[in-house]
């Protein structure tokens, strides 16, 4: 598939990612306040970010390899899946993808008279943090070994659902499960990110809170997916 095509398959799922995840939060988590049976809440919105990355990969896997996401390439290259020389055009399509998915959904949440982002409060606009920036208030420790830990065995799920030798067609299935647990388990504790470019997607629309903690938002990720990425390579190969 030319190059082309590959970036913008990338630029698009990337954008459904951001727009269909952190959407959810933003504009359904708490519709109608607190106790509110429309609202999504916690669960809906895990549910939200893995249908957008199933519902994503089955779109555009077969043009880019559905990635959407800069610690999912990096673990892809440290598993031997993914050539270098593409990294860093598909980490630039990837955050441009989800800044334009964070505009629009800025654009639409201005829509509603009442609406405010409060820089300073936690997980204000889907953004992620820890501290005071923490929905739970967990420790900058705790958010950073969190990260690391379920992004590289989101890594691990990627590249055992999409081997070989595993059932053909499920694999966007198993990944959109396993972002849904993801976010089950991480939303108190950094408001999950695994993904360095949702992360940016919306800390620029946050304030500067947000975009001072993003640094942990990409370290922790890429390290977690460069450690998923070789364990699978080493797990998955064929010989010894």
């Amino acid at each position: 598939m030319a190059m082309a095509k590959r970036l913008a398959a990338e630029f698009l799922g990337t954008f459904w990612l951001v727009l269909g995840g952190c959407g959810s939060a933003v504009l359904a988590a708490n519709f109608g306040g607190d106790g509110n049976p429309l609202g999504i809440g916690l669960l809906g919105v895990a549910l939200a970010f893995g249908l957008t990355v199933l519902t994503g990969a089955y779109a555009f896997g077969h043009i880019s390899g559905g990635h959407f996401n800069p610690a999912v390439s990096l673990g892809l290259w440290a598993g031997g899946r993914f050539p270098a020389k593409d990294l860093l055009p598909y980490i630039v399509a990837q955050v441009i993808g989800g800044l334009a998915a964070g505009f629009i959904l800025w654009q639409i949440a201005s829509g509603h008279p009442g609406f405010a982002v409060d820089p300073n409060a936690a997980g204000a606009f889907a953004s992620n943090g820890y501290g005071a920036m923490s929905p739970g208030g967990f420790s900058v420790a705790a958010a950073f070994l969190t990260e690391v830990v379920l992004t590289a065995f989101f890594l691990i799920v990627i590249m055992g659902s999409t081997h070989g030798r595993a059932p053909v067609g499920f694999a966007p299935i198993a990944i959109g499960l396993a972002l849904t647990l993801i976010h089950l388990i991480s939303i108190p504790v950094t408001n999950t990110s695994v993904n360095p470019a949702r992360s940016t997607a919306v800390a620029m629309f946050a304030g500067p809170a947000a975009v001072g903690q993003l640094w942990l938002f990409w370290l922790a990720p890429i390290l977690g997916g460069l450690i998923g990425g070789m364990l699978y390579g080493w797990l998955g190969r064929d010989r010894d």
